[in-house]
Parts: structure tokens; C-alpha cells; sequence
């Protein structure tokens, strides 16, 4: 659906013999779509030679039985799936990066997005340094090397590297000899590993890629924690744990993560759950059912409807067939809405209906929704959203660029109810959304585009528009 989207998913595995990580790597990045789905690419290491695709679409799409046959068996493998910031960006920004230097190669999947990244770009090309890409995975990729060719080991140049990245990263690294995971001190982004049966390791940016290749014992990788992969084992690196206050991305736990998954020992679909359960004690309205909008909203209208003793019902079913289309987004914000959502009447006809979503952004979906659900004959609907309203940019791999697209930054609430044709609106309080993922300390979470309160010196303009002048190749697509 239209809306807020997170940049991207990594996924690596490592194993000690050669075997088929290109599939593994496959069905573990299919499990991480939701993160992405603009573009996709996964690197194999045999050996240590390196063989890479990437391209624009789905995973489904891109990675069919030639690409899998060509990439070939190895032994370590990262992968990417990718949602673009920016529509400018185009195929030169796909990922895993690759990065050949004098002492070797790596290639890297990141997720997230530096605050500095604009003064590390133009240090470096200060000293003659010529970027191919505006993302983020080839500046953490050229800073590692730099550490790398005055440093014993990769591992070594990759903690050095840390010192210099400013914002949120998360990141998965294979030299021609090891698989580096690293999650940046604010912890952003999560990341976890587990070991599968057959011996194999994997790191993905959530747990529900893991149980997707059956591994049930999953370890979340810490704030500011490295786990080295190599054919001793595992290896743990904890001196840059600390140095910075966790501030995890709370709009994981609303939005992002699949239901299924669990991020720092917190189950998503509870957190969401609880959300719906809180909203439904501040927001109280009498209704005859409850439904949730697909995908993220139905977690919150079950804790809801729980809390509020009403009945929980199934009011739209969704098109899960519709893939990627060129219509331009303002058109596609519309359009998709039809396209991939249905009322069932027979649930929400002659009904007082509490919706339950995720967040408003622009106000359009919900408007369409509403309309959607009136149409078919809804007598009122109560729109209930499981997060406050949105005020604020985020700088740290979300796309809410500016307070110009924020509909809450304009109207006030009443106004945003009339707009969107609502019987009634309401939000979840600031405070109750940094209770829905207990027993995470309230503290640990970063809410900076409901409140402002960023955690992080945030970047000046210039970076925040730092894909405005990107060249863009005749036939590309943008």
C-alpha cells in the first residue's frame, strides 16, 4: 500500500563448504520483500571470487532459475532488497556494493542512512575519490577499505570504519574469508543471526528470514555489536557497544517488520497488538465491529477489538497478485488502493465500523479507504491509527524527507477528519506507543518524527538533498 516505506533488508550467509547460498540467500530474501521491493541483488563468494546480479524488481523476478544456475554454489553471500528514498536514484544505487581494493574485494548490503553522509562524500572526493553511486553502502564501503589498507585484518578495519558513520547503519559484509555483520551503535535497524541445520550461518535484518530457512534459535545482534563469521566459528566484538544510546526505530515495530517476526525479543504482532489495545482505552467509541486495513493495521484492530469487547471482523480482502506498475505515484497512490483492496460488504454494511491503520501520512489513502467503506454501505467509520501523528523528516532510512507531505503538519486533527470523511478520528498517544514493545525500555526507542526529539546531530540541507544532481543514464528508469 502507498505510504511510509523503510529503505531495505540484508540478508548474509556463511557456511564452511561450498554449498547453495545463492538459494538460501533467495528464499531468505523473498521472507525480507516487504523491507523492499523496488529492486534486489545478492553477491556469492566461491572461493573467493566473486559473482554478482542485481536488478530492478521483485525478487520473484529478478532471481529466477538462470540468475540462481549463474551465480553458483559458495560459501558466503550477501543480499539486498531495497526500496528507494529517492525516485532519482536508479539502478546505480542497487546493492550489495562491490568494492575491489589492493588487498582484496568485499562486497556490502546496508540499511539505513548516514547523517554524515554528505561530509564524508566530499571528503573523500576532496583526495580525488570518484563515486559511482548516491548511497549510502558505497560510502561505509570506501571507509572500511580506507581502514583496511592500514589494518591487520578486516575485521579490525570495519571497527575503525564505525567511528567515522554518524546516523543508522546496519550492515552485512563478506571478504574473500569472512562474513562481518555489524548494527551501529544508535541500533536503528534491527539485525539477528541463527545457525541453520546444515551448519550454515545467517544474519538477516529479521527473524522471520531465519525460520524461513528453519532455524528456530535466533540471536538479535546488539547496538553497536560486530559478529564475525569465519571457519573457526563465531566471533563476538562488543567495543563499540555503549558508545551511544540505543534509539530503536519505533515505527519497526508499527509498520515496517512483518507480524511474524521478533525484533529484540519482542513479538511484532504483540507490539501491534498492544498498540491497538492502548488505542482503544484512549479512543473509546461505541461500534458494532472492528476492522483492521491490510497488511499492518489487522494486529492493531484484533488488540483493539480485544480491549473493546467488540467484535473483530475481516472488512477488506487484498489483491495479493498485483506487482510493481509504472504509473506515476501521484496516480498510484490512488489507483492502488482499488487495485489491491475490497470492502466485503456483507461485513461493514449497515455497521458502526472502528478501521484501524498503521499511520497517516498524506491523508489520501485513508480517505480512500473511508470512501471505500461508506461506499459499501458503512453507516459510520471510526478511523483509529496505532501511532501519533506524524510532524517531523526522518534521517535514518525512512522516506519522510520534509514537513511539506505531512497532512498532520497542515490541519489540525479535526480538520484531518473532515478531510478524510471519518466519523471520528484518533491517534495513540506518544506516551503509549513507547509501551507497546515492552519490556524494551521506553528510553531505547527513537520517535523523532512523532516528537522531534532527534538522537543524532541531523544533517543540513545539502545532505538532505544529496540525490537532486544525480547523473541519470539515457533509458533508465527513474
Amino acid at each position: 500500500m502507498p505510504g511510509i516505506h523503510e529503505e531495505c533488508g540484508v540478508l548474509g550467509i556463511y557456511r564452511k563448504d561450498l554449498g547453495p547460498v545463492a538459494e538460501a540467500c533467495y528464499l531468505g530474501l523473498c521472507a525480507l520483500q516487504h523491507r523492499g521491493q523496488e529492486s534486489c541483488g545478492i553477491a556469492v563468494n566461491e572461493d573467493g571470487l566473486f559473482r554478482v546480479h542485481q536488478d530492478a524488481g521483485l525478487v520473484s523476478e529478478v532471481m529466477n532459475h538462470r540468475v540462481l544456475d549463474a551465480l553458483g554454489k559458495g560459501n558466503i553471500a550477501v543480499g539486498h532488497v531495497r526500496y528507494g528514498t529517492d525516485q532519482t536514484r536508479g539502478r546505480a544505487d542497487m546493492q550489495p556494493t562491490v568494492i575491489e581494493h589492493r588487498k582484496g574485494r568485499l562486497a556490502l548490503a546496508n540499511n539505513g542512512s548516514l547523517t554524515n553522509y554528505m561530509a564524508l562524500r566530499e571528503d573523500f572526493e576532496s583526495k580525488g575519490f570518484l563515486f559511482h553511486t548516491t548511497g549510502d553502502a558505497e560510502i561505509i564501503s570506501c571507509v572500511i577499505t580506507r581502514e583496511r589498507l592500514t589494518s591487520p585484518s578486516i575485521e579490525q578495519a570495519v571497527l575503525k570504519a564505525m567511528n567515522y558513520l554518524q546516523g543508522s547503519f546496519t550492515f552485512v559484509l563478506m571478504s574473500p574469508r569472512k562474513l562481518i555483520a555489524v548494527r551501529g551503535p544508535s541500533g536503528f535497524r534491527p539485525l539477528c543471526y541463527g545457525r541453520a541445520d546444515d551448519g550454515s550461518f545467517v544474519v538477516a535484518s529479521e527473524s522471520c528470514a531465519l525460520t524461513t530457512l528453519g532455524i528456530t534459535e535466533i540471536i538479535d545482534i546488539k547496538p553497536g555489536e560486530m559478529v564475525m563469521f569465519d571457519e573457526k566459528g563465531v566471533h563476538h566484538n562488543t567495543s563499540q557497544m555503549g558508545k551511544k544510546k540505543p534509539s530503536i526505530c519505533v515505527f519497526e515495530y508499527i509498520y515496517f517488520a512483518r507480524p511474524d517476526s521478533v525484533l529484540d525479543g519482542v513479538s511484532v504482532h504483540a507490539a501491534r497488538a498492544a498498540a491497538g489495545e492502548y488505542l482503544a482505552k484512549e479512543h473509546p467509541v461505541e461500534a458494532d465491529i472492528v476492522i483492521g486495513v491490510p497488511d499492518s493495521g489487522i494486529d492493531g484492530a484484533i488488540g483493539y477489538a480485544r480491549a473493546a469487547r467488540i467484535n473483530y471482523g475481516m472488512g477488506f480482502v487484498k489483491n495479493k497478485y498485483i506487482g510493481r506498475t509504472f504509473i506515476n505515484p501521484g496516480e498510484w497512490r490512488k489507483a492502488s488502493v482499488h487495485i489491491k483492496l475490497s470492502p466485503v460488504s456483507a461485513v461493514v454494511k449497515d455497521k458502526r465500523v472502528v478501521l484501524v491503520d498503521d499511520s497517516i501520512v498524506r491523508g489520501t489513502t485513508s480517505e480512500l479507504i473511508v470512501g471505500m467503506l461508506k461506499k459499501a454501505g458503512a453507516k459510520e467509520v471510526h478511523l483509529r491509527i496505532t501511532a501519533p501523528p506524524f510532524m517531523n523528516p526522518c534521517y535514518y532510512g525512512t522516506d519522510i524527507k520534509s514537513k511539506d507531505s505531512l497532512i498532520a503538519c497542515r490541519m489540525s486533527q479535526e480538520e484531518i477528519r473532515k478531510k478524510i470523511g471519518a466519523d471520528s478520528l484518533g491517534f495513540l498517544s506518544l506516551e503509549a506507543v513507547r509501551k507497546i514493545a515492552a519490556p524494551i525500555p521506553e528510553s531505547h526507542f527513537c520517535s523523532a518524527c512523532f516528537d522531534g526529539k532527534y538522537p543524532t546531530d541531523i544533517p543540513d540541507t545539502m545532505e538532505r538533498d544529496r540525490y537532486s544532481k544525480r547523473l541519470v543514464r539515457v533509458g533508465e528508469n527513474v
